[in-house]
């Protein structure tokens, strides 16, 4: 009974930290650490979210402007807490010198032009790979897509130093990294990539995961490590390159 209810309050944390549909009681940080093993869950149901509102929307509305709103959409059920991540991500990167620079103009509240820029950047790479993406494959893209950025995410906290030594959301993610909570996390995204493409869907989860870690290796070496906004912006990476690599490799298998 007690593992149990200790699945259900890591659940219930995953949904809390990760979207905006309200839930009762606030839970804390150990609670939040367990979370981790939901991550790929949690992005399966904001897909099918997506996916559902994509095919209620696209009986009233042209496909470029369902594409527009499934993109906000997207921003507003994760309260934009991984573009946030992304946007801080791209303005210490450029604006830094050296690690610990980087990181205290991540800190800052403020958003530079850097991080602006890369933000119209991703949303426009987010909408045109979604008007080129092909119909049959809209299901899979958008259930697929959280999910697999999501599980990235899980294997970035475990793999990789967290860059920051104050107690924080992201070190509460760090210290509850564990090898079951990421073959958890593992299985629930190779399920539903083989469930939904087959081998293709593998082909897709495992060119994510090759992203996620040079990307992972890339953020490290500038930061001495990675922090709860590295986290959003290789979310945020993910995502886009998961609707540019599943018809990539859906058509590279048909040749």
């Amino acid at each position: 009974m007690a593992k149990i209810e200790s699945r259900g309050l890591g659940l219930l944390a995953a949904f809390q930290f990760l979207t905006a549909i309200p839930f009762g009681r606030r839970v804390n940080a150990h609670e939040i650490g367990r979370s981790l093993a939901y991550f790929p869950l949690v992005g399966l149901v904001i897909g099918g979210l997506l996916f559902g509102l994509d095919r209620l929307l696209g009986l009233a509305f042209p496909s470029n402007l369902v594409n527009v709103l499934i993109i906000i959409a997207l921003i507003m059920v994760t309260r934009a807490l991984h573009l946030d991540g992304f946007i801080d991500t791209c303005d210490g990167l450029a604006g830094g010198h050296s690690p610990r620079a980087r990181l205290e103009i991540m800190r800052d509240s403020r958003v530079g032009s850097f991080g602006v820029v890369g933000a119209i950047c991703l949303i426009l790479l987010k909408y045109v790979s979604l008007t080129l993406l092909p119909e049959g494959q809209r299901l899979a893209a958008l259930i697929l897509m959280p999910a697999i950025a999501r599980w990235t995410v899980v294997y970035a906290v475990f793999a990789y130093p967290y860059a920051r030594k104050e107690q924080g959301l992201g070190l509460s993610f760090k210290e509850g990294a564990s090898w079951p909570r990421v073959a958890i996390a593992t299985a629930i995204t190779l399920a539903s990539c083989l469930g939904l493409m087959g081998l293709e869907g593998l082909a897709v989860m495992a060119s994510a995961w090759l992203i996620s870690l040079l990307l992972s290796v890339y953020l490290s070496r500038k930061l001495g490590g990675l922090t709860g906004d590295t986290y959003g912006a290789i979310d945020e990476v993910v995502e886009v390159a998961v609707l540019i690599l599943i018809p990539l490799i859906t058509w590279s298998y048909g040749i």
